[in-house]
Parts: C-alpha cells; structure tokens; sequence
C-alpha cells in the first residue's frame, strides 16, 4: 500500500467500523509476540515511542511486555502536548502497569540505548517526508550506531513508505513488524535493506477497508496453492496447450534448450521450438519430447519468413538467443502483427521490441514481456537508477500505455497488467544471477499462460515456480554459487510436490 491508502484504511477501521484504540491494542500484542521468539528475559529493552499512532502501539509493546516480567523501559522521544490523544491515554495505562517512562534529554539517550540490547522503534509513522529534523535526527544516529537487535514497529523511522522518496534518514532496523498490509518501500532496492527482515502482521483490518480499485498483493505458496489448476483425470496432452518456441540461432542454441525443457517441465502439452536446423539438431539431443519447425535465417539468426504459420497454437513466446541483427527484428515484426494467441516476448525480442510496441499495442490478444531493469528502463528512455526508484509506477505505465503485460525482473519481481493489477514475487535467490535463467523464466511462462487460468494468475505462478525452484534447490542441493539455469528445471517438480501434493 501507499501510505495514504493505509491511512484511509486505518481511518475507516477506526471510525466507520468503530474499533478505534482497539486497533492500536492489536498492534502492539501482535508486535510482541513476534519479538518474544527474538528475545530473552535477560534482554533489556528499550521502546522509542513518538506522538503518532506507531508511539502508542510502543507503549502497548512496553506494556504487554512489562507484563510478562522483560525489562522494559520506554523514552518518549517528544514532549506530552505532541501525544496524540489515543497515544497519551496507552502511556497512562502504561504507568498505571507501574511501567517506567523517561523523556529524552542531551547525552540522556546516548545513555540509556548504550544499555539497551533491544531496541523497539515507534517514533514515527508513515507521514514523514524528507530528513528528520533534530532532535529526533540524532536519536537516529545513536540506534544506528547501537549494537542493540533492532526491531521497528510498521516502518523504520524516517523511512518514506511510498516509492520515489528524494533524501531522508531512516533507522536501519534488524527486524520490522509490518502492521495491516506491506508498504511499496519494503521492496524497492534502496529503501528496502532499512527493513532488515519483516514480517506481516494482521491487526482486525476488515476486507472492505483495504482499497478496491486495484489488485495489489504479494506472491506467495498460499496464492501458488489456490490457483494453480488442478489436472483433470481425463486430460490429454491437448488440454494442457500447445506451444511454439521461437529464438535460438547458430551462436546462441542453448537458450532455446533452456526454455524448451523448462516449458515441458512446467506441464505445456505440446511444444513446437522453431528456429534454424543447426538450433533445431542441438534441441532435439536436449529435449527429444518437441517437434520442429525450421525457420530461414541469414548468418545464424532468424529472418522474415511471411509463409510462418502461426494458426493453432495456444501461445507463442520468442525472443530467448534470437540475436539482434536488424532483419531478426523485422520478423519480431511480422510475428506481433500475425499471432492471434497471447504472446510472450523476452530478451532480444525486447531489445527489437522498443521499434514495435505500436504493432504490440494494435495487438488484441494478450502480450507479455519480460525485461530486466536495463531492458525496461531503455524501452521507457530513461536511465535505470530513476526506474528502481519507482518501479511500480514504471512498470504500471508501460503495460497501460501500451495494452501488455510487464514481468519486471529483479530481486523482486514486479507483475502488472495493463488494468493496473499488480503483484510481487518475493522467490529466488541470488544464484538466479547467472546467464540463461531469465529464458528458464520464459519456458515457464510459455507453459502456465496455457493452462486453466488468468493471465496474470499464470505470470504470477510462473514467476512463484521460477523462484521457489532456485530457492528448494540452494536448500537441498545447490548453493547460490553453483547453481545453474538447467539446475532450476530439474528443481520444477519439487516445487509441485512440496506445493500441489
């Protein structure tokens, strides 16, 4: 969410709903029993609480706490007149408990947080913009310098909760219990280590409160397990798709073996690869259960070829070794502008794809594209660090503007539609980072765009199934080293027996 949507949402739980403090109570035990599992009662703890909502679901934190005999202390970091009044009435519930509050003053806090060996953050919320101002600016420095375990309650302090933030300081926290729903800076590459690891907490939130006008949701085995279709006992090899695999040429063969093998893997019914002989004959040693289509092609690399049939298949994905000659972008051409089923377009299709997107946008039937942040940040002309520092604001762009599906690859992927829809897929490991499983990612594609689901349920299971392969497969068998693009293949089927079993 952005930080005015979770504002809405708490203002309606709170008020139209009526739960008012009720939702801050939730809070704070919620928060305390995540932190219990990380401390001892030997921890002595210090709560940082602020005037704002997250302040008082500190003080709930210092209580519930306090009540199971840790040792709390909690420094109130803003004078009594800036206590919100729900914050103000859980400090006098606090005190009542016999809990101890002391306001910071001068070297008073470099003091006590030299003590500490938990630190709980709830100085600020999600309305800060810009760098911190003093004094709070150097109660920040002081818990970052702090060897104390950091926990952050909802965000760390001083940290913008909505994607393109200019400059700011922000608590670098080990743990951040994250309260109602996930904030886009949890997953943006500069503002997401502040988080350290998180972890989702419900607090009573109704369904209606969150916002309805766009689908927003994070990728997870529970989605995987609700929507990926079951195989009927009566199927056949024609209920489940039949695929055509364009790419490949002289020089760059085992792309095509990659993503062939992974389409099958995946549960495509019927693969067709279609590329030059020489591609072809080096499939076919790899991956013996597809059928052929040889294409013409000048030098290695594929051309236009106005006879290429494209009637019958269910989905047709290219682009994975196709090459980059200007004739081999020319037949991409001829492809957006002759396949009549949803088509998938990765790699150096997307490098020819930046001349076409009008053909892609006359498109009727559904278009995916897969880029990685160089590839989408050369096809919206701009450079990649502005990308990263609103990708969700990118990404939903492109697919609007030009009617396609974008696939934003990264440590965190990014799914969009081109209604707005968006989800992330948080799998995968850095052993991804190595060459030819970005084509793995398109034979997944290819096979799940197929089956009996939406389109962007199928790009979000094919990213779900990509990521939890590499992921199963460095916990089983690999480290994040040695795994390889055909390692991912192999760990396909675990990946459906650990969550479809």
């Amino acid at each position: 969410m952005t930080a005015k949507e979770m504002y809405d949402m708490d203002h309606y739980t709170m008020h139209d709903i009526g739960l008012g403090s009720m939702l801050m109570e939730n809070a704070g035990r919620a928060i305390s029993d995540k932190l219990t599992a990380k401390i001892t009662l030997e921890s002595r703890i210090v709560v940082l609480a602020g005037g704002g909502h997250n302040g008082g679901d500190g003080f709930v934190v210092a209580r519930t706490l306090h009540n199971l005999d840790y040792d709390v202390t909690v420094l109130q970091v803003v004078p009594d007149e800036k206590l919100s009044y729900t914050t103000a009435g859980q400090k006098e519930i606090f005190q009542r408990c016999d809990g101890e509050v002391a306001c910071i003053e001068g070297d008073s806090i470099k003091k006590e947080l030299s003590r500490a060996t938990v630190i709980v953050d709830g100085m600020t919320g999600l309305g800060i913009k810009g760098r911190l101002r003093s004094p709070l600016a150097e109660v920040v420095e002081e818990v970052n310098h702090s060897k104390a375990f950091v926990c952050a309650i909802d965000i760390p302090s001083g940290l913008p909760a909505d994607e393109g933030a200019g400059d700011f300081t922000a608590v670098r926290a080990d743990m951040t219990v994250i309260v109602g729903a996930v904030k886009e800076s949890a997953f943006l590459q500069r503002t997401a280590p502040y988080y350290g690891a998180w972890v989702l907490v419900h607090i009573g939130h109704p369904a209606k409160a969150f916002p309805q006008k766009e689908q927003r949701f994070v990728m997870d085995e529970g989605v995987f397990k609700r929507t990926m279709p079951h195989r009927i006992s009566d199927a056949h090899k024609g209920s489940h798709g039949k695929g055509l695999l364009i790419g490949g040429s002289d020089l760059m063969p085992g792309s095509a073996v990659l993503a062939g093998k992974a389409a099958l893997k995946t549960g495509a019914g019927l693969l067709t690869v279609a590329s030059t002989e020489r591609v072809i004959h080096h499939v076919a040693s790899h991956c013996p259960e597809a059928t052929y289509m040889a294409l013409p092609h000048d030098h290695g690399e594929i051309v236009p070829n106005h006879d290429l049939k494209l009637a019958g298949f269910d989905a047709v994905a290219i682009g994975v070794g196709l090459g980059r000659r200007e004739q081999t972008g020319a037949f991409l051409q001829m492809v957006l502008e002759k396949a009549r089923c949803p088509l998938i377009i990765d790699a150096d299709g997307i490098y020819h794809l930046k001349t076409c997107l009008k053909a892609a946008k006359q498109r009727t039937e559904p278009t995916i594209i897969t880029p990685h942040p160089g590839e989408m940040a050369r096809l919206m002309d701009i450079d990649v660090k502005t990308l990263l520092a609103q990708p969700f604001y990118y990404a939903r762009q492109l697919a609007e503007i030009y009617d396609i599906y974008v696939v934003l690859k990264g440590k965190v992927t990014i799914i969009t539609t081109p209604y707005g829809e968006q989800a992330v897929d948080l799998t995968g490991n850095p052993g991804l980072a190595k060459g030819g499983t970005g084509d793995v990612l398109t034979g997944i594609t290819l096979a799940m765009v197929m089956q009996d689901q939406s389109i962007f349920q199928a790009l979000c299971n094919a990213c779900f199934v990509h990521g939890m392969s590499a992921d199963i497969q460095v916990e089983q068998r690999h480290s994040m080293y040695d795994l390889m693009a055909s390692d991912v293949i192999t760990g396909i089927p675990a990946v459906y027996r650990t969550f479809r079993s």
